[in-house]
């Protein structure tokens, strides 16, 4: 079971929330959250409700002042998280260099730290099928920028997801937890 507290404060000060699971609006909770505190779980939080806009992955820790660490601007807040379930089996995934499931198809088991490298593809991943695990993707190589959350499912296109074309990914491994 995941457990991360929020606070309206830096360095865990002023009224706090605790959640332990998905949560599609914070600010029912309290106003603002300036910094939390991840006890058990991995988690994505969101800078708007219902887990759209920018996102962070976070696993076990502290995070005193996150919009900081993250170069989020001083709008910006944890408005949604969400829960990561915790994956006891293998990792496999699909990925396209087209939308709906075209072009160059590659099976991923690991980690990549870039598809330009490894597969040639200078326009990312443009589609993908997650059959097993939790993945994290990637707008630049290295797993820089922006990031995404895929959980098992088909995803035919990133238009939701402005478009995004993703140039690396990892997986979000039991070690995390």
């Amino acid at each position: 079971m995941g457990k991360v507290t929020f606070y309206e404060d830096k360095n865990f000060m002023g009224r706090s929330y605790e959640c332990s699971g998905d949560c599609a609006d914070v600010n029912s909770y309290m106003s603002r959250c300036h910094s939390c505190r991840v006890e058990n779980g991995c988690w994505m939080v969101y800078d708007r409700p219902d887990y759209m806009g920018n996102c962070h992955f976070m696993k076990r820790g502290e995070y005193a002042d996150y919009r900081n660490m993250w170069g989020w601007g001083m709008a910006n807040y944890i408005r949604s998280c969400r829960m990561i379930p915790w994956n006891r089996g293998s990792y496999r995934m699909r990925i396209y260099d087209r939308e709906n499931f075209m072009g160059q198809m590659m099976e991923m088991t690991d980690d990549c730290d870039s598809f330009m490298d490894r597969y040639h593809w200078s326009g990312g991943c443009m589609s993908c099928h997650v059959m097993d695990g939790h993945w994290l993707m990637y707008e630049h190589p290295d797993y820089r920028g922006r990031m995404w959350y895929f959980s098992p499912g088909e995803y035919r296109n990133f238009r939701n997801w402005g478009d995004m074309k993703f140039m690396s990914m990892r997986r979000i491994m039991d070690s995390w937890y």
